[in-house]
């Protein structure tokens, strides 16, 4: 063997331990899903339960209120579309989106019936009186303002308490009157919009009944945001496989961890809002932690990822790309959350 070939392989053995002394902690690690601590149990209110969401996470929160109807008792509707409208098909997805127009609410009032007789859903008994908040800006480029026509349509079928808020020239976004960019511009930074409307609180107010404390500032405490382990509800493959994260956060306002009697919300984040596109960004500054920490609602804050080819956008499944039953109590991510909701209240929703 020549001095060159010598030197050559010497380079070689040493780079090979170089990249394994960069590669072993990875490789040693352990999965974010062990660091992060379980998720409690808490004392919450009897029929207190209820959720909202922004953009893919609007759709979610209506399929998760639908599907579970009578233990979520309210929904808040943020630049969404209606239950079922996709009917498990891209194409469609789009025309929910873009061409509202075109939906043929008797086929989503179908895809309803039909679930219901199935006991896919609960019974759409439980939608009657339930109350839904419904925002939609003016200026939305993403999801057409006609689309919060056709969820405020749907709700109106099953005899829900419908709120609509659509006269702010608001783009896509999360409104609040502290935070983001402007009020009538696409922030792709975080999706959410200063436009002087307090939205989580003037939907938890109303899902509520009134009566709620308004936030002045910024009274949510940081140290009151958990994370938890996600991987705990998926019984057969990993988080990942189903688009969701190994973590998610709940917060649990100060008065709740010491055993008060709170309320439940399940607030969804939109697409490319989760942690792993944009840290805690959302889940800190839409607006739910101040208005949880006055009124001791602890808020869960489920957690989806992006997939290369079916999801790049890391939106929640409305359009049936983890299956087919994505907007039954057989979806993967639907069923992930009851788990959730699950051991957060200690009983069976």
């Amino acid at each position: 063997m020549s001095r060159r070939q010598v030197l050559s392989l010497t380079s070689v053995l040493r780079l090979m331990i170089l990249l394994c002394a960069l590669l072993l902690p990875a490789f040693l690690a352990a999965p974010a899903s062990l660091t992060a601590s379980p998720l409690g149990n808490y004392n919450i209110v009897s029929g207190s339960i209820t959720t909202s969401g922004i953009s893919s996470g609007a759709v979610m929160a209506t399929q998760f209120h639908v599907v579970h109807s009578t233990s979520v008792n309210g929904v808040g509707i943020f630049a969404g579309v209606p239950y079922g409208c996709a009917l498990g098909l891209v194409a469609e997805s789009i025309n929910c989106m873009l061409y509202p127009n075109l939906i043929v609410m008797a086929n989503l009032y179908s895809r309803v019936s039909t679930y219901d007789f199935y006991n896919n859903i609960d019974s759409v008994n439980g939608l009657v009186n339930d109350r839904v908040f419904i925002f939609h800006g003016t200026e939305d480029s993403v999801v057409n303002p006609g689309s919060g026509d056709n969820v405020e349509t749907f709700y109106n079928k099953y005899n829900s308490l419908v709120y609509k808020k659509n006269n702010i020239a608001a783009q896509h976004c999360m409104p609040t009157d502290n935070y983001g960019g402007a009020c009538d511009q696409l922030n792709s930074d975080s999706y959410i919009n200063n436009c002087g409307y307090n939205g989580a609180f003037e939907m938890s107010n109303y899902l509520y009944g009134g009566g709620l404390k308004r936030p002045s500032g910024n009274e949510g405490i940081l140290s009151n945001l958990l994370e938890f382990d996600q991987a705990e509800f998926f019984q057969i493959s990993a988080p990942s496989v189903s688009s969701m994260d190994d973590i998610g956060y709940v917060y649990v306002p100060t008065s709740c961890a010491n055993g008060a009697a709170c309320k439940l919300h399940i607030a969804f984040h939109g697409c490319q809002q989760g942690r792993t596109m944009m840290g805690n960004i959302y889940t800190v500054h839409a607006g739910y932690l101040e208005v949880a920490e006055l009124n001791d609602i602890i808020v869960l804050f489920p957690q989806a990822i992006q997939q290369t080819i079916s999801n790049p956008q890391g939106c929640w499944d409305w359009w049936g790309y983890n299956n087919n039953l994505y907007d039954t109590k057989n979806g993967n991510q639907i069923l992930a959350v009851k788990r959730m909701v699950d051991k957060i209240t200690g009983f069976s929703i």
